[in-house]
């Protein structure tokens, strides 16, 4: 009874993980399509730099020297032709994406008119991106008519490819979602867009690709997870290790000179900012002393050295950074596992026990001790997210590839797509961790049921 509770318990959290996800992920992903200074702004600030820099633009130069094609490019390969919900569920893979766009205008220009009156057939010839055939598209009352490979006469229907028709006003409200601060807009012909389509998003596994390195964007972080894991365990385990059994003793040394000196050096650990700490470190026993590296996780020749050689090395390396991520969580944990375990010691129920007969050792150990690591458990299932932890502070002080650096770089790059992925993968597990962490604090606390 008791194991099918608990599975039911497990299972209803678990259910509520895809909608929380969503609700964070559609916030963020609204935001990005909102924030000033995307990737579109910034290429038509570089773009305006070299169209100074080069002389006067030519003529079918548009906004920011681009011109409307690429600007409508850029759009698509960003999903921001789309308006926000189609957009959203296009990276969550539940809407397929369009690729190999290739456009056509119904143009004096570029179509060449069969009948030649207003409403009769328009043919426009277009060159398919991607297999460079081309294709033959006829409209007939604003509307197309057929479209055909030339060189079969097949319909491109029947190979994959889809099309459809833009009006003058289609064209208009893309215009006008661009510029929204644009009051005169322009007069477009329509035209006929083909395209083929493929579900590519979260749920295929495919977070896209970074838009400043080219990198697919799963690749970019599991790259970094190896650095997030490393120095993670080493905290965690470190600060358990110590500051549980130091705060022990510091509760049973209450007022005593232990307690009193470890306090004033924990508090003073915990008063420093890691970075702060981080440059004193690097410029006193790095850059001064030359006793340890300045920067990065290995040396350079790190590949070439033997397997103890490496151990040595990654350990010289890790020495000042793993110092400064430890220094602000020691007070923490101490102070926390001595508080709970002296307000458990001074219980009525401790009291009873020693009434009884137990021994000290045992009404501490055996009773306040248990009930003091509660509040402590419910921190424990938190450390899932040490696949993806780190300080970007630290990591950028030490030059250290790490998670929180990945994030920090996407933020200040506008990389959307690195954006969304690092803020997925990162609420995902922390949510994992809150069901670990109730489901510890559950097995620790007799009080709290699973019902």
């Amino acid at each position: 009874m008791h194991a099918r509770i608990v599975k039911s318990y497990i299972l209803r959290r678990l259910l509520l993980i895809p909608p929380t996800l969503v609700g964070i992920t559609l916030l963020v992903f609204t935001i990005t399509r909102f924030a000033p200074g995307g990737p579109i702004d910034q290429a038509l600030q570089q773009a305006t730099q070299g169209a100074d820099q080069g002389g006067k633009r030519s003529s079918n130069q548009g906004q920011g020297g681009l011109s409307e094609e690429q600007l409508e490019q850029m759009e698509e390969q960003l999903g921001l032709d789309k308006p926000i919900i189609p957009a959203y569920c296009q990276w969550l893979g539940l809407l397929p994406k369009e690729t190999y766009i290739s456009k056509g205008e119904f143009t004096e220009q570029s179509a060449e008119t069969i009948g030649g009156n207003e409403g009769g057939d328009n043919v426009v010839k277009v060159v398919l991106i991607g297999s460079g055939r081309l294709v033959t598209v006829t409209r007939k009352d604003k509307s197309i008519k057929k479209a055909v490979f030339e060189d079969s006469n097949q319909s491109i229907e029947s190979k994959g490819w889809q099309i459809r028709y833009e009006t003058n006003k289609d064209r208009q409200a893309r215009f006008k979602r661009r510029n929204p601060s644009i009051e005169q807009v322009p007069i477009y012909a329509p035209r006929a867009v083909i395209y083929q389509t493929r579900f590519s998003g979260v749920l295929q596994g495919d977070f896209g690709n970074s838009i400043t390195y080219g990198t697919p964007v799963i690749e970019m972080i599991l790259s970094r997870m190896p650095v997030a894991v490393y120095f993670g365990l080493l905290t965690a385990f470190i600060s358990y290790a110590i500051c549980l059994p130091l705060g022990v003793v510091k509760a049973l040394k209450h007022r005593t000179f232990i307690d009193s000196s470890s306090s004033i050096l924990i508090f003073l650990g915990y008063s420093i900012p890691g970075f702060a700490l981080g440059a004193i470190l690097l410029v006193h026993l790095g850059a001064r002393m030359n006793i340890f590296p300045l920067f990065g996780l290995t040396s350079a020749d790190f590949d070439s050295m033997s397997t103890w050689g490496k151990f040595i090395d990654l350990a010289h390396h890790t020495v000042l950074p793993l110092t400064c991520y430890l220094v602000g969580s020691f007070a923490f944990l101490t102070m926390m596992a001595k508080n709970n375990l002296m307000d458990n010691l001074a219980a009525d129920y401790v009291r009873t026990a020693v009434a009884k007969g137990a021994s000290f050792k045992k009404a501490v150990f055996g009773h306040a001790f248990r009930n003091s690591m509660i509040p402590i458990a419910t921190s424990l299932g938190n450390l899932v997210t040490v696949f993806v932890g780190g300080s970007l502070l630290i990591e950028r002080v030490f030059d250290i590839q790490g998670f929180g650096l990945l994030q920090y770089q996407s933020v200040i790059e506008r990389d959307i797509f690195v954006i969304m992925g690092t803020l997925s993968i990162a609420a995902f597990l922390m949510l994992i961790g809150h069901i670990i962490s109730d489901f510890i604090v559950a097995l620790v606390d007799p009080r709290i049921k699973f019902e």
